[in-house]
């Protein structure tokens, strides 16, 4: 039987202009920071933090475009996370995409804000019916 798992996470002020939502996580049993993001279709990792968490990652150049906010070709490569936690949710073998999210540390470290190691994004959010509730500052997700 399928069960759910509620995640707390921390609304960050930006500077009064919007609120983005953070996670705390695992990737490979080593703690990290992750966004939501319900914008966005996939789930993507910063390439320069990623040896912080797998000792070799295998990126291999992902073929087509990747688009984001503010920019219609970003370059990024996939690569093979072997275990990503989300709350009591793991997440084995996720075949990760991976960014250069260096824009998102310059701005968050101006307004001392933590260090982001990934964003979450539609396709784990959708694929484990991720509700998020505002008032109680958790999101649910199944699992």
């Amino acid at each position: 039987m399928r069960r759910y798992h509620e995640i707390p996470f921390q609304l960050l002020d930006i500077e009064g202009d919007g609120f983005h939502i953070m996670i705390q996580g695992r990737i490979n049993g080593k703690e990290a920071n992750f966004l939501i993001d319900t914008g966005a279709s996939r789930s993507v990792f910063d390439f320069a933090t990623m040896s912080e968490f797998i000792d070799d990652p295998q990126f291999q150049k992902k073929e087509g475009i990747t688009a984001g906010v503010g920019s219609s070709d970003l370059e990024s490569s996939t690569f093979d996370i072997e275990s990503i936690a989300l709350g009591n949710l793991e997440i084995k073998h996720y075949q990760a995409v991976a960014l250069d999210l260096e824009n998102i540390h310059e701005t968050y470290e101006k307004i001392n804000l933590p260090k982001i190691h990934g964003i979450i994004g539609g396709d784990v959010l959708a694929t484990h019916k991720a509700v998020i509730n505002y008032r109680l500052k958790k999101i649910r997700i199944w699992g």
